[in-house]
This record gives C-alpha cells, structure tokens and sequence, in this order.
C-alpha cells in the first residue's frame, strides 16, 4: 500500500561526498524558502528521528564500527530510512510541505552500492522497500574534487572524524564518480552542481534550480499560514552517545 497518495509537496534531496557543503546550502535554502512563506521541513540521514538518530550512532561513532560489515552498513542505513519516510517525511508531504533531506535513498546505492561493491540489484530493492513511493522530486548533488573533499573533513574545526569521513582516498573516488554516474542515469531528477565555487555563487545557483522545479512541478506546493511560516523546522534530536 502506498506510504502517500497525490501529496501537495515536495522533497528535495542533497548528496554528494563528505565536505561536499550539503548542511550549509539545505540551511540556506530553508531560510530563503521560509522567507517567502514556505512550510519547510529539514532532515538528515541516518538521522532524523530519536530512533534514527540511534542507529546513526550506531552507523558513525560504535567502538566497533569498523568491523561492521557491507551488508549490515546498507541495512542500518535502510532502517533509519523506513523510520524517517513513515515517521517525518511523508506525514510532511501530505500537508504540502517541502522537505530538504540532507542525503535519501542515492546515498546507499552510491556509499553502500558503488563505494562498497555491493551487487546494485539487492540495493536498490532494499532502498525501495524502505522508501515505498516517497522519492524525491529533484535530488541535488554538490560535486567537489576528492582532494577537496578530504581538506575539507580535516579542516573542520573540534570534531573527530566519524568512521565515514575515516575512509581512503581509493574509496571517495569511488564515491564521487558513482554519483556522477548516477546523475548521466537519472538527469530528470539529479541534477550536478559545482561545489568547489563559492558558497554564495552555488547558493545563487540552487535558488535558481529550485525556482524553475516549483514553477514547473506537478501542481502548486501549499504556502504556510503566517503563524506556521514563522515556524522552525523540527530540531534534530541529540543522536546518543556510543558505549565504548
């Protein structure tokens, strides 16, 4: 049974490879479409719900990630997923919202798939079981050279590198080129933004995309009242500390 049937809104989805500036533009976009009285809806993955944010913490910060094979990384992933479509995003949908997703369902065939050698087929039938008929609407994805990419994971200031930003040079190649190959597959719905500009020229350039997509889409996504458009997006809950 479908998760929505004829939603009014939209989801829009941003990928690309650690330090790629996904957080930073999904900020910026929320403010501007907020601003123009938007009702809009921010999440991440893994993430996103109290359940979520425990398998994410499972996912980057376990004493024993490391061991943690392909197979259980995608279904983890999977199963933050299911939770937050059927908990946040579609519940978001049916009211008219548009929700950014800090990364969906491409990540897994990119990360998992591609960057883990993992056969596609199974994948993509683990993505879609998790998903059901929620896909996004456009998925941006904010391409940087690997060089960049990795400065900027060391340059980011306090944190530690979680497992995912510990990877190889060798595996974030993989990365990028899988989401550039995934863009040449699907160029209805992915669309390749240059991540390495500056961030005022990429945000200019994503406001511009999303225009045209809400101008054009299927019917218009529902305006906020002026008491919810003051509303802030949900607070991500505090993922929970990993035991050593």
């Amino acid at each position: 049974m479908p998760l929505i049937s004829k939603p009014v809104g939209r989801l829009i989805s941003f990928e690309g490879s650690e330090g790629s500036g996904k957080s930073t533009q999904i900020e910026h976009l929320a403010d501007h479409l907020g601003k123009l009285g938007y009702d809009v809806v921010t999440v991440r993955e893994p993430g996103g719900t109290e359940l979520g944010e425990q398998i994410r913490s499972i996912i980057v910060h376990n004493s024993k990630g490391d061991e943690m094979c392909p197979e259980t990384e995608l279904l983890l992933f999977a199963a933050a997923r299911a939770q937050l479509v059927r908990e946040v995003i579609a519940p978001a949908l049916m009211r008219g919202a548009i929700v950014l997703s800090d990364r969906f369902l491409d990540s897994s065939t990119v990360y998992q798939g591609i960057g883990r050698n993992l056969a596609l087929g199974p994948v993509n039938h683990i993505n879609h079981f998790a998903v059901g008929n929620v896909m996004p609407d456009l998925t941006i994805v904010l391409d940087v050279p690997t060089q960049v990419s990795l400065k900027r994971i060391h340059q980011r200031a306090s944190d530690l590198p979680d497992r995912m930003e510990r990877e190889n040079i060798e595996f974030y190649n993989k990365v990028r080129e899988g989401y550039l190959f995934l863009a040449k597959q699907l160029p209805q719905r992915l669309v390749v933004i240059d991540g390495s500009k500056s961030e005022t020229e990429i945000q200019r350039r994503i406001r511009t995309l999303i225009t045209e997509r809400l101008n054009r889409a299927r019917g218009p996504v529902v305006r906020a009242s002026k008491a919810s458009a003051k509303r802030k997006p949900a607070a991500r809950p505090k993922p929970a500390k990993a035991k050593a």
